[in-house]
């Protein structure tokens, strides 16, 4: 018998996506054959598969704390908002970029695509772990619901509800956002989990106590508020340390439309290393590594970096040796010039670059999505991934520094780097390279997998997991 169960969410950022994955760990390790899907997605954090397809990093995630590879029908429907449009992925690939009011047009196309892809997932594998998108009980939108219930009516799933304590406002959001599901949908609701508890759970008792008599419905626990290096879909400012100064200090120009900010994941999680965001150009002055990080709408974050005064002390950096890493995005940044004459990232059609690589960029209308391995010319294996429809042409070959065929995918020049790879400093040999005389403790598969077992280990400490099962085992699909 096929098995599936569903978190849903009183609102965005209860920690849905955590959950899932500590459901994931925690029946995978049943010996479950499990894998996640989320319908839709809206995130400027994606991944790319083995088949070269676009899917949101939290699935991403989630298939790893399964212990499988990615898939599309993973995540069927990613959306990423930027200048004004959204780029619409379905089922990997790119279907269209799309003003918001469009939505609606489309909607019944999605819902098929979605629906497709969860009866592929239901077909390869033995259980389902179902995440919802933002607050299931959005009454404005329940016409064009995808993700929420939606998808637990359409698939009969059983639902699990996840409310923010952090917050505040936990009695309100559970008994409000139960209080308006119509009865075939809260029918559907089989259980609540209170997360980001800080303090001891058992404080919480009453709480409970006062949530079950309101609602009905089952208190399976209350998870602490926990730290763990494990990525949130859209959570930036927690990821990284922000702490005093350490050994080596890199810097992230956070600008409107940053998107992969993950990619400095593993390096954030070293003791040496303190990595925080930069807002204002004054910051950059006490950094020691800058890093300019992917864009959904480049020339606009371009032109945000310069009259924010951000491009000065680049320069400036650049000028006293400090190290310069553009990652996609901020790649095409470092260059002489970027065209856009399709608008395919937005409305300015010419800019001129930074500066610092000798390259020109052409955003093309083809969307460049593969996973991709290269040497560089001391013959060091990097990989990682690629996500742009930006094509980059050498204007000196002796700045070349990482090709895959005749395509460029990386220019140095002195002290600045430029890449397409998302994930590069996931590399250890390339980290060594860069960062000198840095201690790598623990590869980054090694550190996940035990972050992936401490927050199994917290969900069975703190929720009635066996009423879990009894749910799943006793649900008439």
């Amino acid at each position: 018998m096929k098995k599936r169960i569903m978190i849903l969410g009183t609102s965005s950022s209860v920690g849905k996506s955590t959950i899932a994955t500590a459901f994931c760990k925690y029946f995978k390790d049943k010996g479950l054959d499990v894998s996640p899907y989320k319908a839709l997605n809206i995130s400027l954090n994606s991944y790319i598969t083995e088949d070269g397809d676009e899917i949101g990093r939290s699935q991403a995630v989630q298939a790893e704390a399964c212990n499988i590879e990615p898939k599309e029908y993973m995540n069927p429907i990613l959306m990423k908002p930027g200048g004004g449009k959204t780029q619409v992925i379905a089922r990997g690939k790119v279907l269209c970029t799309m003003n918001a009011y469009k939505y609606k047009e489309l909607n019944s196309i999605l819902k098929e695509k979605a629906y497709e892809a969860f009866l592929l997932a239901e077909k390869e594998h033995e259980m389902l772990v179902l995440e919802g998108s933002g607050g299931c009980a959005e009454l404005n939108l329940r016409k064009t619901d995808i993700a929420n219930m939606n998808t637990a009516l359409k698939t009969n799933t059983p639902v699990i509800l996840v409310a923010d304590i952090e917050k505040g406002g936990v009695f309100a959001s559970v008994v409000g956002t139960l209080s308006i599901l119509p009865k075939e949908e809260k029918r559907l609701i089989k259980g609540i989990i209170i997360n980001k508890f800080r303090g001891n759970p058992e404080f919480f008792k009453e709480g409970v106590e006062i949530i079950e008599n309101l609602t009905g419905v089952k208190v399976l626990g209350v998870m602490p508020y926990k730290k763990l290096n494990i990525e949130e879909e859209d959570r930036q400012t927690d990821i990284f340390k922000n702490k005093a100064k350490r050994k080596i200090n890199i810097g992230v120009i956070k600008f409107p439309h940053m998107s992969n900010f993950t990619d400095l994941n593993y390096i954030s999680t070293f003791d040496e290393i303190g990595v925080k965001y930069i807002e204002n150009k004054e910051e950059l002055q006490s950094i020691d590594i800058i890093v300019i990080p992917g864009s959904k709408n480049t020339i606009e974050d371009l032109r945000y970096i310069k009259a924010n005064g951000f491009s000065k002390e680049i320069y400036k950096a650049q000028n006293e040796g400090k190290l310069i890493l553009g990652i996609c995005g901020g790649f095409q940044m470092l260059g002489k010039l970027l065209e856009d004459h399709y608008e395919i990232e937005g409305n300015i059609k010419e800019e001129e670059g930074l500066n610092l690589l000798p390259i020109k960029t052409v955003f093309e209308k083809e969307k460049i999505t593969k996973r991709t391995k290269v040497k560089d010319n001391l013959g060091m294996e990097i990989e990682g991934y690629e996500i742009h429809n930006g094509r980059s042409f050498s204007l000196d070959e002796d700045k070349m520094w990482l090709k895959d065929g005749e395509r460029i995918v990386g220019m140095k020049c002195g002290n600045v780097y430029g890449t397409y790879l998302h994930g590069i400093l996931d590399n250890e040999e390339f980290i060594k390279h860069f960062i000198k005389d840095i201690e790598i403790k623990e590869s980054y598969k090694s550190l996940k997998e035990k972050e992936y077992k401490k927050l199994k280990e917290t969900l069975e400490e703190n929720i009635d997991m066996k009423y879990v099962e009894k749910i799943i085992e006793e649900w008439e699909y």
